[in-house]
């Protein structure tokens, strides 16, 4: 069977580590005597500043009809002032796919990565579920009387029903499913007591469908400290979508940082997309300075989720020992470049 994955590099660094990334897809391929199919598409500033366009007109079917995941690099550019090309790229993409969930696993492979103090692998695990289409991120809002000393502005947090629940049943099933004993939910019901009553209210009723599983509300300021002070507490956490976005950079630096961070954009059942966290950091671009092992990593969600999964752990398998042995980048202790690192995983991979 082949796998069919599209692949969207996008905007500086994102293009170096995806590189990286599919060296890996392929060598674990080929070590399983499977195949993979990449087609690139060169979706990203450099496009949109050529041509005008961001996604091309049917280019979500066509996703759709043709591929089994997405593999998306890093967008952003500074020639893009108002970074549009991103916005209707990735948001559209989450939006157009209703890629409601967010599944960023938080998992630390070394001690020394780790800024706690006496805290190694078993203390950093669990896996934070952010709702993915909806709340501040839906671009609702305006201006009124713009550049003048009377301006107001406005964003709308929209949270429905059906996106509050399922990404709070999914969380519960998930649990389940990974033999986790507790779901986490993280709000501000305290302040935004209209759309976070709706989360607090939904939570209470899927939670009642799920007895075997314990559960847990915190407010998110307060989650914040608590993952700080003791992240080992933590199995499974569900939040909104600004706060998902906030607290999984902040638990990213209990892995070693955005370069280790992981993440898929998932429908289940569904086309779904995968991506490493950071951004496209311009100023390190085109300098073989790049951590990939996040974009590495994302490959790997994307195996394990079209059910490559014993493919999936050997990824895992292999950054770990790359970890273990610094054979990476700067900024997690190594002395290798973006290339290097990418070319001793997939040898290993190999």
């Amino acid at each position: 069977m082949s796998l069919r994955i599209a692949v969207v590099p996008g905007d500086g660094i994102g293009v170096e580590v995806i590189r990286e990334a599919t060296k890996a897809l392929q060598a674990v391929a080929e070590a399983a005597d499977r195949k993979i199919v990449l087609t690139h598409f060169e979706w990203g500033a450099e496009h949109y500043l050529k041509t005008g366009e961001t996604l091309p007109e049917g280019a979500v079917g066509m996703l759709q009809d043709g591929f089994d995941a997405i593999l998306l690099g890093a967008m952003g550019d500074p020639r893009v002032a108002d970074n549009r090309h991103a916005a209707e790229i990735l948001l559209g993409l989450r939006s157009r796919l209703d890629l409601f969930v967010n599944y960023r696993p938080i998992r630390l492979l070394h001690e020394r990565l780790c800024p706690l103090k006496e805290r190694g692998p078993a203390d950093v695990d669990f896996v934070v579920l952010r709702e993915n289409t909806e709340g501040l991120y839906v671009m609702m809002g305006g201006n009124f009387k713009k550049d003048t000393h009377d301006e107001v502005a406005t964003e709308i947090d929209l949270n429905t029903r059906k996106g509050v629940e399922r990404i709070i049943r999914h969380a519960f099933e998930f649990a389940r499913r990974s033999g986790r004993s507790e779901v986490v939910m993280a709000d501000k019901s305290n302040v935004l007591v209209h759309a976070h009553d709706l989360w607090q209210r939904v939570f209470k009723s899927v939670a009642a469908e799920y007895p075997g599983i314990l559960t847990r509300h915190l407010y998110v300021d307060n989650l914040c400290l608590q993952l700080v002070r003791d992240p080992r507490q933590f199995q499974v956490i569900v939040t909104s979508n600004m706060f998902g976005d906030i607290v999984t950079d902040l638990a990213a630096g209990l892995q070693g940082g955005l370069g280790m961070a992981a993440s898929g954009n998932i429908h289940p059942g569904r086309l779904s997309l995968f991506e490493p966290v950071h951004g496209s950091s311009p100023d390190l671009a085109g300098r073989n300075l790049a951590n990939p092992m996040g974009a590495i990593l994302s490959a790997a969600l994307l195996l394990e989720h079209c059910g490559w999964s014993e493919e999936a752990r050997r990824i895992e398998t292999a950054v770990g020992w790359a970890v273990d042995h610094r054979r990476a980048t700067a900024d997690i202790g190594g002395t290798l470049g973006t290339r290097e690192a990418g070319e001793t995983i997939a040898a290993c991979l190999r």
